[in-house]
């Protein structure tokens, strides 16, 4: 079996691989102040508590976003289930050409998120659209070649940047409004988060597709835990739960 564990700004996702099929995944947040001793015992007993062994885990792969983390992570492999993690990081196989002025700058979760939708999707042009505490939308070509992308506020972000940056807007909860307005606070807030963001991404993604991939057949794929909010929207052509943990796993295959 594999580990693979996505570390993400708001939460830390884990996925267990017997051969190619994701058997089970789990999560819990990420708190940059978690020992090497909480992040075991929580890996140890949720496998456990899953019907899993932790010994037959014969590799492990992680994928982080949150420098402050790796190292009580790393110790945690290598104390709790006696593995030491491949990390997506400069200077591993990824089996894409990196198009980028700064190889060095993409994040890791960009990397994973990209090699597991060319390993699903091959040759096709793909728009890669992960929604998370951060947007991002990554481009890589049929040729596996990683162009380069944007990055906007999440969703989460945005609502506390209205909550924290204004005197009389609150948080609210984020989620597909009834129309298109609102005919309360709460109401137009949602509207505008909501259709904002998806007027956004879809107004980049016929650009990618107009000026990037000169009008040839394009996927786009949604990602992260915000991506099913959108889904009655059809903005995007596939929605794929655990992309980045499927890209850690192709790293190690391939490591």
């Amino acid at each position: 079996m594999i580990l693979t564990i996505d570390v993400g700004n708001t939460s830390t996702a884990c996925g267990l691989f017997e051969g190619d099929e994701c058997v089970l995944r789990f999560r819990r947040a990420t708190d940059i102040n978690s020992s090497s001793d909480e992040i075991g015992i929580f890996l140890r007993s949720a496998l456990r508590e899953n019907g899993y062994d932790w010994q037959k885990i014969q590799k492990v792969g992680c994928c982080s976003v949150v420098p402050a983390v790796n190292h009580s992570l790393a110790r945690a492999c290598l104390k709790y289930l006696n593995r030491e993690p491949l990390f997506i990081q400069a200077g591993i196989k990824t089996g894409l050409k990196l198009r980028y002025s700064n190889p060095k700058e993409i994040g890791a979760d960009l990397i994973a998120a990209a090699m597991g939708a060319v390993a699903e999707y091959p040759e096709k042009n793909l728009i890669i659209i992960d929604m998370g505490t951060a947007i991002t939308a990554e481009l890589v070509s049929k040729n596996k070649e990683f162009l380069g992308g944007v990055i906007m506020p999440g969703l989460k972000i945005s609502v506390d940047a209205l909550a924290g940056g204004t005197a009389n807007l609150t948080s609210v909860e984020i989620m597909k409004p009834e129309h298109v307005y609102g005919s309360s606070t709460t109401e137009a807030i949602q509207a505008g988060l909501y259709y904002g963001t998806a007027g956004a991404l879809k107004e980049f993604c016929h650009l990618f597709k107009k000026n990037v991939f000169h009008g040839e057949d394009t996927l786009i794929i949604g990602t992260g835990g915000f991506a099913r909010t959108f889904e009655e929207y059809r903005l995007f052509d596939e929605i794929v739960p655990g992309l980045v943990l499927s890209g850690v796993k192709c790293a190690i295959d391939i490591n």
